[in-house]
């Protein structure tokens, strides 16, 4: 399927090439941060654009299933989109029987190649979705209202952003006969979540766990500590076979599994202790958009940001 300028594959449950082994890898641009709803780089600056352009080419080449649950004929559709500049995956969700779906962190320039797939593929789109308010890029969610009608911007309470519906640690979102858990994952930022698919095959992390690396603790009321025991406890307690999915990968990775992530994962296999130091000592500047994403994402979720 081909969106608006950005290609869209279905891509395997396996990891595209080799993923590098150094604590200082994987550090996200973006801000750490659940029963129904009412009615839920290399850190700090672009990445270089060799490992977009690494990351962008990986999902061009994969034209495979995104895993099991994706089948032709399944009933739960996945497709993960690349927004090359700030490196983050956009993921949409959909049930194939009653087309009601979700977008999970839109990026504001790829917002009509989203809207355009959604209508191509025929679905309703519920909420836009953000697991967090992040640094470096502005969301997409703000815009997706005004292009898809009836769609709701969704972000955790604990992340002082606007939006339609403000969700806690334990609720739900559903779409059809689909669900996403969420999971409070703090420590990249107090407002991070974590969302996991009902039965526990998958996972979108957003920037509390990266493929081999995590996000960064040291602006946005970030905390070292804090990540580490949500990961730990949030996301590592899943089953080993449970994908994670990131928001955003500078290596041209696109999936990994928990038990990857738990035995090779070179920050969070430290001990805490250890882990804080690395992350204390990773001297990084401050991402190239957070004066201006953070303070649009803080409202975008309700408004219109301009074109």
């Amino acid at each position: 399927m081909e969106g608006v300028g950005v290609k869209v594959w279905q891509v395997d449950g396996g990891l595209t090439s080799e993923s590098p082994a150094s604590p200082g890898l994987g550090q996200a641009c973006g801000t750490p941060q659940g029963s129904n709803f009412p009615p839920k780089t290399p850190a700090g600056l672009h990445p270089p654009p060799a490992a977009c352009a690494m990351a962008g080419s990986a999902l061009r080449v994969a034209g495979r299933q995104l895993s099991q649950h994706s089948g032709a004929g399944a009933r739960f559709l996945l497709r993960q989109m690349f927004e090359p500049k700030s490196c983050t995956y956009t993921y949409l969700l959909g049930d194939r029987e009653s087309r009601e779906a979700i977008l999970i962190d839109p990026v504001l320039e790829t917002a009509p190649r989203d809207a355009q797939l959604v209508k191509e593929l025929g679905l309703r789109l519920l909420y836009a979705v953000n697991t967090h308010c992040h640094a470096d890029h502005i969301t997409g969610s703000g815009l997706l209202r005004s292009l898809l009608p009836g769609c709701q911007s969704v972000i955790s309470r604990l992340s002082g952003a606007q939006a339609d519906i403000h969700i806690e640690d334990g609720q739900s979102i559903h779409f059809g006969r689909f669900a996403l858990e969420t999971r409070a994952s703090p420590g990249h930022t107090p407002g991070c979540v974590t969302f996991v698919l009902s039965d526990h095959s998958m996972a979108f992390t957003g920037d509390a766990l990266l493929i081999r690396g995590c996000g960064r603790t040291d602006f946005q009321q970030g905390c070292a500590k804090t990540l580490y025991h949500s990961v730990h406890e949030k996301i590592f307690t899943l089953p080993g076979d449970c994908l994670i999915y990131p928001a955003h990968d500078y290596h041209g990775l696109t999936v990994s599994t928990v038990e990857e992530e738990r035995t090779l994962n070179p920050r969070l296999t430290l001990s805490c202790e250890e882990f804080i130091k690395v992350m204390d000592n990773l001297n990084l500047p401050k991402p190239e958009q957070i004066d201006v994403a953070v303070p649009a994402n803080l409202r975008c979720g309700v408004q219109t940001p301009p074109s």
